[in-house]
């Protein structure tokens, strides 16, 4: 039995549903989290990554979208370990909290609309081979403005942009796609954020590149500082992605993925990177909670 938690209460997973009138589905008004959850067979423990962040961010979103909260971070700390412990898995799972507007109404506006909150679970594998590079073109489509639909909330509705982005890639035979802004300037990838290494230092577009400030690119740069590699955040141009010594996207989804090529050019010498390496390896072993240090980052769930 698998159960979602829904309307404050753990719910059969077939019998958490909305009415086909809700504002969310008709408008995209919802704003929502990806989070993973760790399987660490060694100890038979389940770790759930950078909750705490995560749910930072999602009120971060709530905000933009005239939303009140219904749940401290605390609170939804517990509710997520509550319905991973429920649901028992022994694998890696990947969380999807969503809060919404639930009001039955036609019309978009967003106040004088209630808000609701669930949690869906699922088992989750790579979405991407963490081995094989990705192959990239620069999409035709340009990623939404901070005075459009702002990246840096993640509402539900802005990923019809996204979804634009990744299907035109994958119709012309790529695995997916660079973003570029308004400006022409580099942003991210459909759905995850970019690092390219350009003389030997990780750089990556600044948070105020109409990107969606990423809890793994975060994690990537904190990581890049542990192990000495020097990390610069700026403005970066299309053709920097050319002649970068390494590419590399990351993301909750995603996780570290190296790219093979963009626009049909090469990345390098088309292999992961040195650099690129040292920051999945140790990726890997933080989200088991294998890394002490960065044990703070992972949320048990079987205690």
């Amino acid at each position: 039995m698998e159960y979602v938690f829904m309307n404050g209460e753990y719910v059969e997973a077939d019998k958490a549903v909305i009415p086909v009138r809700t504002h969310a589905f008709l408008y995209g008004t919802s704003v929502f989290e990806g989070i993973r959850a760790y399987y660490n067979k060694e100890e038979d423990q389940l770790y759930a990554f950078r909750v705490k962040e995560h749910y930072q961010r999602l009120l971060a979103s709530a905000k933009v979208m005239w939303m009140k909260s219904p749940y401290t971070l605390e609170e939804y700390s517990n509710i997520t370990k509550s319905l991973l412990k429920k649901n028992e898995y022994k694998t890696d799972v990947y969380i999807r909290p969503t809060l919404y507007k639930s009001a039955i109404k036609v019309g978009p506006t967003l106040t004088d609309n209630e808000d609701s909150f669930l949690i869906f679970t699922t088992p989750f594998g790579d979405y991407f081979d963490a081995n094989a590079g990705l192959k990239l073109c620069v999409s035709s489509w340009r990623r939404t403005s901070d005075n459009a639909i702002p990246p840096r909330a993640k509402v539900s509705g802005a990923y019809a942009n996204s979804a634009l982005i990744k299907t035109d890639a994958h119709e012309m035979g790529f695995d997916d796609a660079v973003v570029l802004s308004e400006s022409g300037q580099v942003t991210e990838g459909s759905a995850m954020n970019i690092f390219l290494v350009i003389n030997g230092v990780l750089t990556t577009t600044s948070i105020t590149d109409d990107i969606l400030i990423g809890v793994t690119r975060n994690t990537v740069i904190e990581l890049a500082h542990e192990l000495g590699i020097p990390v610069c955040e700026r403005p970066i141009d299309r053709t920097e992605l050319y002649n970068a010594e390494e590419v590399f996207c990351c993301g909750t989804g995603a996780q570290i993925v190296p790219v093979e090529s963009i626009d049909h050019r090469p990345v390098g010498d088309g292999k992961i990177g040195k650099i690129t390496k040292q920051i999945q390896s140790l990726y890997y072993d933080v989200v088991k909670g294998k890394v002490e240090k960065y044990k703070k980052w992972c949320l048990s769930v079987y205690d």
